[in-house]
């Protein structure tokens, strides 16, 4: 029975593709886009950067609901296809016609790889667990799909929720597109695939991230003593000895408990 549907899956694609120009502008069927996601997410390899074919179709179902249209950031700038590229994205990933749902959703899995790897980067001094990690990485790929490189940089892993609402939208509905890909899998006998992070994967992600912080962020140097200097003349001189090993000239009282050093006179 699989080995059935996982043919008609291939036929499917086969027709998607044989299809090309002629797609532009219809909305795909669900079967249709499961083997097109599934397709993409091969041949960028994506399994080896964390994400497989899910990743894909949650981020069309983001960008337009798979239904190829003509968008307008705010940038002004017209973004086209399945996959809303703009014109210069579009170049960048090798993409020439972003109205063809094939070689958009492809370009979208290539980009898809590049925002992973970015992704990792960002989140890799945080102290998670696998799971927390794996919702970070999905969270950083909506991130890098929506934002120009430099609001992106930001972004540390533990702020996002301060990023702009409609980054935080993608967020959510690349998730959700996620799941509808695991279900539409499932319902055409597709592999099994290890299951997607949680949805409060995240906050936890987030509140371990933190904590992970706050234990590597050095602590703010403590007063172990005092020191004083003194001789015939030249009156009394009084320093604090702190506890990152530093000295510094005390400008008040000296605390009880000081440590006095009195040099001797020469003789």
């Amino acid at each position: 029975m699989h080995k059935k549907i996982h043919l008609s899956l291939f036929v499917v694609l086969a027709a998607v593709l044989a299809a090309g120009n002629a797609l532009a502008g219809t909305a795909l069927d669900p079967a249709s886009r499961i083997a097109l996601s599934r397709s993409a997410a091969e041949r960028a390899r994506l399994h080896e950067v964390g994400l497989d074919f899910r990743d894909v179709y949650g981020v069309i179902n983001a960008e337009t609901s798979w239904v190829p249209r003509t968008g307008m950031g705010k940038n002004g700038v017209a973004s086209h296809g399945l996959a809303q590229f703009e014109p210069a994205t579009a170049r960048a990933v090798g993409l020439r016609d972003p109205n063809n749902p094939v070689e958009a959703v492809h370009a979208a899995a290539r980009l898809l790889r590049e925002a992973a790897v970015w992704s990792k980067q960002r989140v890799a001094r945080l102290s998670l667990a696998p799971e927390q990690k794996a919702a970070k990485l999905r969270e950083g790929i909506s991130i890098y799909y929506n934002l120009s490189s430099r609001a992106r940089a930001t972004w540390s892993g533990l702020n996002t929720q301060a990023l702009p609402v409609e980054t935080l939208r993608h967020i959510r509905n690349v998730r959700e597109g996620a799941k509808q890909a695991d279900q539409l899998n499932a319902r055409f006998g597709g592999a099994s695939l290890p299951p997607l992070p949680a949805d409060d994967a995240v906050q936890t992600a987030v509140l371990g991230g933190r904590a992970a912080t706050a234990r590597a962020k050095p602590s703010t140097p403590q007063a172990l003593g005092t020191m004083e200097w003194s001789r015939t003349g030249e009156g009394r001189r009084s320093y604090v000895v702190f506890s990152d090993g530093t000295v510094k000239p005390d400008a008040g009282k000296s605390p009880a408990g000081a440590i006095h050093f009195t040099q001797r006179a020469k003789e």
